[in-house]
């Protein structure tokens, strides 16, 4: 379960996250963490970016997180090893600065060969851990822009390569759940359909991250699909040839 580093210098490390590994504590489980890994293997992280209050009252330290993927969602993570950088990169992912590339695997056949789904997300009224971007959301709506184009698909499925334009919470599975494609496996937002493709977990890979480094390179860096992600593509392939 430990991440695999895919770049490093003195201001940050980008790694493929493993599908499984969280990336902070919750509070409620003991369980490892990307932040225990970081604080491990990079002491010098220790205090670095900012430490979150759960609704318990706990206080929870995040060495090295400046944003972060979903337990079940693989692939590229952007860690800090100082102050310094945890500031310049809020600043980034605030201001749209950090390009970041997606690809799912989604239940029905997608017409279109690319879109924008522009929808707000708020919380959903019918359970506090989901998020919905269709009419009867409660609380306050925030702007939510996903860019996608299709790949590869067959009557079942669709392959997509997606573009978050903005990084909400959940907001692809929210997206793609909204306009009724939801991710493959999902749990939360497709509990009723079937896994399938071999996914035991929601079918979700962060492939790729485009950025400036805070000396003013530019870098771009991709995670490999996991083995299930290559299964999966191979399982669509022979249902492609039999349609």
């Amino acid at each position: 379960m430990d991440p695999t580093i895919l770049f490093e210098n003195s201001d940050v490390v980008v790694i493929n996250k493993p599908a499984g590994l969280v990336v902070h504590s919750d509070g409620k489980t003991k369980e490892p963490t990307v932040s225990e890994w970081m604080l491990k293997k990079y002491p010098e992280s220790k205090g670095v970016g900012e430490p979150i209050t759960l609704s318990s009252g706990e206080v929870v330290d995040r060495p090295g997180i400046v944003h972060r993927i979903d337990r079940d969602t693989s692939g590229i993570l952007l860690l800090v090893k100082n102050q310094k950088a945890f500031e310049y990169f809020k600043l980034q992912f605030q201001g749209r600065g950090v390009e970041k590339t997606y690809h799912a695997f989604v239940y029905g056949e997608m017409k279109e060969e690319d879109g924008i789904i522009d929808r707000p997300i708020a919380r959903s009224k019918k359970d506090f851990r989901l998020w919905s971007a269709q009419r009867g959301a409660r609380g306050k709506e925030r702007e939510a822009i996903t860019e996608y184009k299709i790949l590869e698909r067959s009557k079942e499925f669709s392959f997509i390569e997606i573009h978050p334009k903005t990084g909400r919470t959940h907001q692809i599975r929210v997206h793609f759940k909204a306009i009724n494609h939801p991710i493959v496996s999902d749990p939360l937002y497709a509990p009723k359909r079937e896994q399938a493709l071999g996914f035991s977990r929601t079918a979700l890979h962060a492939s790729e991250i485009g950025l400036v480094l805070p000396d003013g390179k530019k870098i771009k860096v991709r995670a490999p699909f996991p083995q299930d992600f290559e299964y999966a593509l191979k399982e669509l392939h022979k249902i492609m040839q039999d349609s």
